[in-house]
């Protein structure tokens, strides 16, 4: 198959490398000439995947209607908040009919509190659309470390099509109809990483840690369901399945963040080290807590990062009021 993928990111990079491997034609697009050029002449993305080496067969391109040019697949990998201006863009060039639209970002647009599906729709209108997501970060995937995740699509064949195209021995895809569930799962995990960064940054302990992706499952499903999606699907990839390494794992940016906040260091400073590199679930925590209270829905969690994040609360207090909420039987949702 011929595709694109747009966004030079390191997840956007790595699915490139994947699909190369798997012996697509790829071309990956970024917005900026100048670092297209740079890995063009080094063969290498050392600003958002470093150490790793780009396939002679990867194409470079900084010109999106040449990028878009007869593909059947688009790989929409721009970070959820830059994801509209990228969908504009390519609203104005020409595309193929019946291309796949394949999203891998994974937040909740600040503001109209959409997600991606809902902002390709606006944009695009209605198009075949996918949704890539599950415990899979780029650091691990690019060096061929086996990898499951799932994709999401209301279009069975859409879904087919993606799986086909994406698997191989290193990269495992289980299909689903769920978008709703998968891209909340996605999303919402991020801001619960947060929340795990933060513990880890105050040293807190295991307990705590189980704790509080055991109860996060629980608040993500609870809204999930409100808004659309399935309760099942919490409980697969892109929920429990994504919640898990993100919390946990080295790689994971939105882990970082929090445990720099836990360790008393203010969010724009952590920001600023950062530079070019977004942690989702910053942006996400202001979108997920204006939609609990949209929905009606109980979120305590994502309350208090929310708080942590935006109203300068401290983390200490943040878990005491956690820890001292009414008692509560565990199996009330």
């Amino acid at each position: 198959m011929k595709i694109s993928v747009l966004s030079d990111g390191g997840w956007g990079t790595t699915l490139a490398m994947v699909l190369v491997d798997n012996g697509h034609e790829v071309t990956l697009w970024g917005p900026f000439p100048d670092y297209i050029e740079e890995m063009r002449r080094t063969r290498r993305n050392e600003k958002f995947l470093k150490g790793v080496e780009l396939p002679v067969a990867l194409k470079l391109e900084h010109d999106l209607a040449r990028a878009c040019a007869g593909v059947e697949i688009v790989v929409l990998a721009a970070p959820s908040q830059f994801m509209r201006g990228t969908l504009e863009r390519l609203r104005a060039v020409a595309r193929p009919a019946g291309l796949i639209y394949v999203n891998v970002a994974k937040g909740i647009e600040v503001d109209s509190c959409k997600r991606m599906s809902e902002i390709v729709a606006e944009v695009l209108g209605d198009v075949r659309y996918a949704i890539l997501s599950g415990p899979s970060h780029a650091e691990e995937v690019s060096r061929k470390i086996p990898t499951v995740v799932m994709t999401a699509s209301r279009d069975a064949a859409a879904a087919r099509s993606v799986q086909q195209a994406f698997m191989n021995q290193y990269l495992r895809i289980y299909t689903s109809d769920d978008v709703v569930g998968a891209e909340l799962g996605g999303s919402l995990k991020n801001v619960l990483a947060l929340a795990a960064g933060i513990l880890d940054g105050m040293g807190m302990g295991d307990n705590t840690k189980a704790a509080l992706m055991t109860r996060g499952i629980v608040e993500m499903a609870r809204l999930g369901e409100a808004l659309g999606g399935r309760a099942e699907t919490f409980s697969g990839l892109s929920g429990i399945g994504d919640l898990i390494v993100t919390c946990t794992s080295r790689h994971s940016r939105n882990r970082h963040v929090g445990e720099e906040l836990g360790k008393g260091r203010k969010l724009a400073e952590i920001q600023r080290e950062m530079g070019m590199v977004v942690a989702e679930g910053v942006k996400t925590a202001s979108s997920a807590y204006q939609l609990a209270r949209r929905a009606g829905v109980d979120t305590p969690i994502v309350d208090e990062v929310h708080a942590v994040l935006y109203e300068d609360k401290d983390p200490r207090v943040a878990i005491r009021d956690l820890m001292l909420r009414d008692a509560k039987p565990e199996t009330r949702r």
